[in-house]
């Protein structure tokens, strides 16, 4: 270490700036909690398994999203949430003024990282705006893929999709389907309809049917066609923010609003229907605006630069 090294100021102190600064910002605009997400949290949510050693290797450091047992002083950047960590901080800092930190010790789920031993370390590298770091890696498995950028709202949101295809017997019946929805309540809602069309399916049959049947006679006669109508009429388009799901709830629930008036008319007719709906909406805005453009008068129209 030399003494250079040591009249390099400690970047702690604005790590805990920044840190106070997110803390205020989503009490302000009341958004969630950025909690670092714990990895026995992980492997409860989504039963990871098939354990490997990888070995030690450069690995990116904005995939480090989580921790094996620190998450309570750190936030979801890895931000200190408390000062007890700043002699350590500075310590490192001072013994590794270059970064060129011993490999940390991690998780690798996917293509997302959990920090065993080093939260120290990689805090530092991301305040310092470090690409990589060397590490020890241990691969889990997951039923599910895990984003880089996960956060606990999207942890619940995966075990929540887990749930769904696991107790609807979709996971069995059809394993290639991906049905992802933009909130979590959405897979409870469709487990419920799932069930409702097996309590329709075995009166029509009168005879009891095996759950993973049902499913795939859900999928196949009622999910894939109303999501194939969805593509048609271009929805997906029209509401970009949403999902090929999030829109068949919403088809689904415009189908029951609709019954009693109209009878019993398919998923697909009522894709149909609202897509109609829309682009009269779409044409009255049209002309609404073209008819304010109309009415303005001749001192407000916008008219060629001055000069």
């Amino acid at each position: 270490m030399t003494w250079d090294a040591l009249d390099q100021p400690s970047t702690f102190e604005k790590a805990r700036r920044k840190e106070a600064y997110r803390r205020f910002s989503r009490l302000v605009k009341r958004q969630g909690d950025s909690t670092l997400v714990p990895l026995d949290e992980l492997q409860q949510r989504l039963r990871m398994f098939d354990q490997s050693y990888v070995g030690i290797r450069a690995i990116p450091v904005d995939a480090i999203v989580g921790s094996a047992d620190r998450a309570s002083d750190f936030d979801n950047r890895f931000l200190p949430k408390t000062s007890r960590t700043r002699d350590r901080w500075k310590h490192l800092e001072r013994s590794f003024p270059a970064g060129d930190f011993p490999p940390i010790v991690v998780y690798q789920v996917d293509e997302s990282y959990f920090v065993v031993d080093g939260h120290h370390r990689v805090a530092i590298a991301k305040t310092k705006g470090l690409a990589t770091i060397d590490a020890e890696v241990t691969r889990f498995r997951a039923r599910f893929p895990v984003p880089r950028d996960l956060d606990m709202g999207e942890l619940i949101r995966l075990e929540q999709q887990r749930l769904f295809l696991s107790e609807s017997g979709l996971e069995r019946a059809r394993p290639e389907a991906v049905i992802e929805f933009s909130r979590p309540p959405g897979y409870i809602e469709l487990l419920e309809l799932v069930k409702l069309h097996g309590y329709n399916l075995i009166n029509e049959r009168q005879e009891l049917i095996p759950i993973d049947e049902i499913a795939a006679d859900w999928y196949d006669r009622l999910y894939l066609p109303t999501v194939e109508a969805i593509k048609r009429e271009g929805l997906l388009d029209a509401f970009p923010n949403t999902t090929e799901a999030d829109q068949f709830l919403w088809i689904y629930q415009r189908w029951r609003h609709l019954y009693p008036e109209h009878g019993p008319v398919s998923l697909e007719d009522t894709v149909q229907t609202q897509s109609r709906e829309k682009k009269k909406r779409l044409k009255g805005k049209a002309r609404r605006a073209l008819s304010r453009e109309g009415t303005r008068s001749p001192e407000r129209q916008p008219g060629p630069p001055k000069g």
